[in-house]
């Protein structure tokens, strides 16, 4: 499949911007347009070289708890040796432009666009850009909540050309997802996903349920439905849902509207 990534590329509005913007943030979910990834956004981070990153998602007392979400530009010859300060986190890396050398134990697998790695907690990683260009990738994090009796998923490295989507039931596809992870599989505590729409395809209702919900626009726009509001977005835009925020979408054309889902499952509420 022929898909297109937006990539944000830093620099700053002209003086002459306007200051209005499609930035929101609510009691129910949050919108970061993707203008908003600019140098003076963006953040650094220990043990890595040549590489700058934008937070789009960090837990927050009293809206969405579970996960941060990052997207991570690394310079020729950046990376990291030890990415991970958190022994109990898990990752998704998800590389939308570039390449990079990815290190699981003594395994190295090479990663281009559309390339799809699950690291489960206690991994040893790296990763490193050996090209000549930059490469750009989104990075998911969660505390992984452990069960007694079910084993800690093991490491994979895939890509979205390789895993067919699936078409969601009366659509005659016009709305599919692409699962990295089988739904079944209640060792994962978290799904990130790719959800697809054609031109005009609909989530003809609006969605009220459990899981916090991290949206990236990888290629695209629509109107999007967020709790009581119809928000217009574009690729590049992010969207932050707390759980039972309502939502729903058209998709606009002239092309297809694709995002990057994240969602917790599988595990009891806290209490």
């Amino acid at each position: 499949m022929t898909s297109t990534y937006f990539v944000p590329r830093g620099g700053l509005p002209p003086q002459t911007a306007l200051t209005t913007d499609r930035a929101r943030f609510t009691e129910a979910y949050a919108v970061i347009p993707a203008r908003t990834l600019s140098d003076i956004t963006a953040s650094y981070l220990p043990k890595w070289d040549r590489t700058r990153l934008w937070v789009l998602a960090r837990p927050l007392s009293g809206f969405a708890e579970t996960f941060s979400q990052y997207v991570v530009e690394v310079a020729p010859g950046g990376g990291s040796a030890s990415p991970e300060a958190n022994p109990g986190a898990e990752a998704v890396l998800f590389v939308v432009d570039g390449a990079l050398e990815l290190r699981i134990g003594e395994q190295t697998h090479a990663l281009e666009n559309g390339s799809y790695a699950y690291l489960p907690p206690a991994t040893d990683w790296s990763l490193r850009n050996a090209g000549e260009s930059l490469a750009t990738f989104h990075w998911i994090r969660k505390a992984y909540q452990a069960v007694d009796g079910l084993a800690v998923p093991e490491s994979f490295v895939t890509r979205e050309q390789d895993v067919a989507p699936v078409e969601m039931p009366g659509t005659d596809g016009a709305w599919s997802t692409t699962r990295f992870v089988d739904t079944q599989d209640l060792r994962h505590d978290m799904h990130v996903n790719i959800v697809n729409f054609q031109p005009g395809g609909p989530i003809p209702f609006p969605e009220t349920h459990v899981m916090e919900h991290g949206l990236y626009v990888l290629e695209g726009k629509a109107v999007y439905l967020l709790n009581q509001d119809w928000v217009e977005v574009e690729a590049g835009d992010f969207m932050w849902l707390r759980a039972f925020c309502p939502q729903a979408c058209y998709a606009g054309g002239p092309g297809p509207f694709r995002y990057l889902l994240y969602k917790d499952v599988n595990r009891h509420a806290g209490l």
